[in-house]
């Protein structure tokens, strides 16, 4: 079996989708809007948990190490089932997984319970991940093969928006402002008033999960009742009868190889970045939980404007170089914000947010090219990868144990945005496997 390297031809551009598919293009893409915003709220709990928990940064750690966890063990699962069912039937029960997930949070508060939440999180993110391996497969496949970049990138711009308001949503709501000294601390003890505090530190996350829960299971229902179109690799399956691919065959793809890996270690630099952001600002600059909160929520905003850019940018260039220029630019930012801890460090993280924005769409999008049938169990391997933000942050607090520096341990994304920026260059060059022609009568 040999390998043919596929190369883009330059073109006019096709339409961005296929006519005739607004409404489920448009209820799709708003779902990438609404798993965001746990994402999210995931970095506002490492902190308010570490207070209200009173537990150490690398066991805080362990909420993106469970929420990710969800992501890879429920993905293949997902995209079993959607290869039998169809993508509509991924998203509703991805979507009725996320709403249970959110109403978990209610009884875990009540009974104060860390592991409780952490299973709450672990339901939420098997919903999740439903509904990315539907979702950037779905809008990926929905239309030319030569816009699929351009498409998903388009529907991930509003994926900072959720994210943005999960920041906001967690400083505004969860966050109470309430960071007591030790003297305070004692003195509460004292009074045996300490215990109530912690109470209702831990209740002040119950509200948002409630609302959010709500909102997810209206989203569904309206799916439920939206007619989706057959897109392209289902047609095939259902024209030629073919089985949806095989497992194995993906193996023989070098770049769907190696976007696998390359998401991971996006993923472990997006999650371990914003998981201690707060952390890092408020190490460095001795500024309160609020203030840092709002600085989290502002990245997110240079994130949001950095993925609309990049969608307007790859209309003139290639989006795997315009991925590597990125990549570059991180490695070179987070080296900065290693070296120099306090408000440069500050704001070199603060940057990347822009120029990791691309990163994710960007890579699932060239590492499904051309795998025809295998479509769905590839997006849900790449959307496996998505554990890397299970792997970073226990990483980082590790590298923080070890030294006491959160610069320090800014190391494990500067190596994440390495390996991209390689994959970016090399890795994603689409080669696939041609097969020996049969010889015929």
């Amino acid at each position: 079996m040999t390998m043919v390297e596929v190369k883009s031809k330059p073109a006019d551009q096709p339409p961005l989708f296929t006519p005739g598919n607004t409404l489920p293009f448009v209820l799709v893409t708003a779902l990438f809007l609404l798993w965001a915003i746990p994402h999210n709220l995931n970095d506002i709990l490492i902190k308010q948990f570490m207070k209200s928990f009173q537990m150490t940064r690398v066991k805080a750690g362990f909420i993106q190490s469970s929420f990710y966890g969800g992501y890879f063990l429920v993905s293949m699962p997902a995209a079993f089932l959607m290869r039998r069912y169809g993508y509509k039937a991924g998203l509703v029960t991805g979507l009725f997984l996320y709403c249970a997930g959110t109403f978990l949070f209610w009884p875990a508060a009540l009974v104060q319970q860390y592991g409780f939440f952490l299973f709450a999180l672990f339901v939420i993110a098997s919903g999740a991940a439903f509904l990315e391996t539907g979702a950037n497969s779905f809008i990926a496949t929905l239309g030319h093969p030569r816009t699929s970049e351009r498409r998903l990138n388009f529907a991930q711009s509003f994926n900072p928006i959720g994210a943005i308001s999960g920041a906001l949503i967690g400083t505004v709501f969860i966050f109470s402002g309430v960071e007591l000294t030790p003297q305070q601390t004692e003195a509460l003890k004292l009074a045996g008033t300490y215990n109530d505090y912690l109470r209702g530190e831990i209740m002040r996350v119950v509200t948002p999960y409630l609302v959010l829960g709500s909102v997810v299971f209206i989203w569904g229902l309206l799916i439920l009742r939206t007619s989706f179109p057959k897109v392209t690799e289902e047609e095939a399956r259902s024209t030629h009868g073919a089985e949806g691919g095989r497992f194995r065959d993906l193996f023989h793809y070098p770049h769907f190889v190696q976007g696998v890996i390359a998401q991971f270690f996006y993923v472990g630099a997006q999650v371990g970045t914003w998981s201690y952001y707060i952390q890092y600002v408020q190490d460095y600059t001795g500024r309160p939980e609020k203030f840092a909160g709002y600085l989290l929520t502002g990245t997110l905003v240079a994130f949001g404007i950095g993925r609309w850019v990049a969608t307007y940018l790859m209309k003139f260039f290639e989006p795997s170089r315009l991925m590597g220029a990125y990549g570059v630019i991180n490695v070179a930012l987070v080296a900065a914000a290693i070296l120099h801890p306090g408000w440069a460090g500050v704001w070199a993280v603060f940057l990347t947010s822009f120029f990791m924005s691309l990163m994710f769409p960007t890579i699932f999008a060239l590492g499904i090219k051309e795998l025809g049938p295998n479509t769905k169990l590839g997006g849900s391997m790449i959307i496996m990868a998505i554990v890397g933000g299970a792997a970073a942050p226990p990483a980082m607090g590790l590298v923080y144990q070890a030294t006491h520096s959160m610069a320090a341990s800014m190391i494990v994304p500067l190596l994440c945005y390495a390996f991209i920026t390689y994959y970016a260059y090399y890795g994603s060059r689409v080669r696939v496997p041609q097969r020996p022609a049969v010889a015929t009568a």
